[in-house]
């Protein structure tokens, strides 16, 4: 058996909260369109807790590049670094204690915002403000238990528009700077590539469960990795589960050959799509960190802690868990938990119980109906609030409609009839029109009856009675 070669390393998990700017009220809104104005500016470094300044602050700072900054009407001057920070945002602090809480953490009753040096141009103070929020948690894998070593929240940068080498510039919009984030740093305690990226998909699960943002460009992901004998390395842009193992590999490689060569040293390095990485700056130290002076300290209190308690949320597998005790298949599972259609689920199996006509409803139907009417889906989701689901389903309850009828009101609802109009039936003498189909096209087969009976009344009825009255009809 080839033996495990040792690995030491830790995750670094940055995830965007579901609220307003961290310091100000303006919305965490991304802006596409053009900008109100723009600023122009030069970052120096300032020497941190230690006296010294920060190595990764000083290599930025040789490059001596000039920052453009796009500026919206979603922006306030807090995110222009014109104006002290506002008080922080109470519901970024509740949501980071309910991440803190199921990842069993003990938390900070006081703390201190922060200030980290970084002039690569992403925020415009030339630093980045954090506030510890919490301590020495763990989460379980299949190899051991990890540890949580800190929860932090902070803002978030901004985002790079254009570098301009000639003329040594680069342009951000602010639109992202102030976002709150929330920083997750695990012990060292992950020793191979298959431990490392359950940690990651166990740690993501947490996160999903809460209120967080979704989409590209909400979580960023890093590695700190070493080999014995070697300098940790800081892997950015690890969030890929489909290379994660890989990229572990050749890392451990990478290292591997440098110890040879006796070129070891600690460094940042970005993650590529192939599983390789690439040099990005030399690594930070702790001068880059000194307390933030615009800012009291922040207290979290006993009952902030309960209330957080209070409204914990539950992860996806133990909402899986709920949903498979109803039997259903797993594309309906993951389309529910996927659309968040899980509450929804919850009220309606009250209102008539049968699970699988109700998640088709929910999740399925509506979904086709978008895709038949070239639809947005949230548009149709729109038109098919739960108030109408409700009444559809009771319908069918009460023996109104039958559960084949459902996929007909619904898209009746969708091309805007009222519910008492998309409810009634529609007067039509199947039997006839089917003979009068057969009479016009004699010696066709059934599906083809079928496929023209269903085509002349355009969703008006359902395929089930067709085919009942079909079979009767060619005997």
């Amino acid at each position: 058996m080839e033996k495990k070669k040792e690995i030491k390393a830790g995750l670094e998990i940055h995830q965007q909260l579901d609220t307003h700017k961290l310091f100000c009220s303006c919305p965490s809104l991304l802006r596409n369109d053009t900008p109100k104005f723009k600023v122009e500016r030069k970052l120096n470094p300032v020497v941190g807790e230690t006296g010294d300044i920060d190595v990764a602050a000083a290599y930025e700072k040789s490059k001596d590049k000039t920052f453009i900054y796009e500026v919206y009407d979603t922006n306030c001057l807090v995110e222009l670094d014109e104006e002290p920070p506002h008080p922080i945002n109470q519901e970024a602090i509740k949501i980071a204690l309910q991440i803190a809480l199921l990842l069993k953490c003990e938390i900070f009753p006081v703390t201190q915002v922060m200030r980290k040096t970084v002039i690569d141009g992403s925020n415009t103070s030339g630093f980045q403000r954090t506030v510890l929020i919490a301590h020495d948690g763990f989460i379980e894998t299949s190899e051991g238990k990890v540890g949580i070593e800190t929860i932090a929240l902070e803002e978030d940068a901004a985002r790079i528009v254009s570098r301009d080498k000639e003329k040594n510039t680069r342009t951000y919009k602010i639109d992202r700077l102030g976002i709150p984030l929330v920083e997750i740093t695990t012990k060292p305690d992950l020793h191979s590539p298959e431990q490392i990226k359950e940690a990651a998909l166990h740690i993501g699960e947490i996160l999903r469960a809460c209120k967080v943002k979704r989409g590209i460009g909400t979580i960023r992901q890093d590695l700190n990795i070493s080999i014995p004998k070697s300098y940790r390395t800081e892997i950015k842009g690890f969030q890929d589960p489909r290379i994660m193992i890989t990229t572990v590999r050749k890392e451990v490689q990478r290292q591997e050959i440098c110890l040879k060569e006796k070129r070891c040293e600690k460094q940042v390095r970005r993650a590529l799509p192939g599983g390789t990485t690439e040099f990005l700056r030399p690594m930070p130290g702790a001068a880059r960190m000194y307390p933030e002076t615009d800012m009291h300290l922040l207290k979290i209190s006993r009952e902030m802690i309960n209330n957080a308690k209070e409204n914990l949320p539950k992860l996806a597998s133990e909402h899986r868990a709920y949903l498979d005790e109803f039997g259903l298949n797993e594309q309906l599972v993951k389309l529910i938990l996927k659309q968040s259609k899980l509450e929804e689920f919850k009220f309606l199996i009250q209102i008539f119980n049968n699970p699988q006509l109700v998640a088709k409803t929910l999740v399925l139907l509506p979904k086709e109906i978008a895709v038949k009417n070239s639809l947005e889906l949230s548009e149709v989701e729109k038109r098919l609030n739960q108030d109408k689901l409700e009444t559809v389903l009771s319908a069918v309850k009460n023996n109104m409609i039958s559960e084949n009828d459902v996929r007909i009101v619904l898209q009746k609802i969708v091309e805007g009839l009222s519910l008492k109009e998309a409810l009634e039936k529609e007067n039509i003498d199947l039997k006839s029109e089917i003979e009068k189909i057969i009479k016009e096209k004699p010696g066709l087969s059934q599906g083809a009856y079928m496929g023209l009976v269903m085509a002349k009344f355009r969703g008006k009825v359902n395929g089930k009675e067709v085919m009942e009255e079909l079979k009767k009809v060619l005997g």
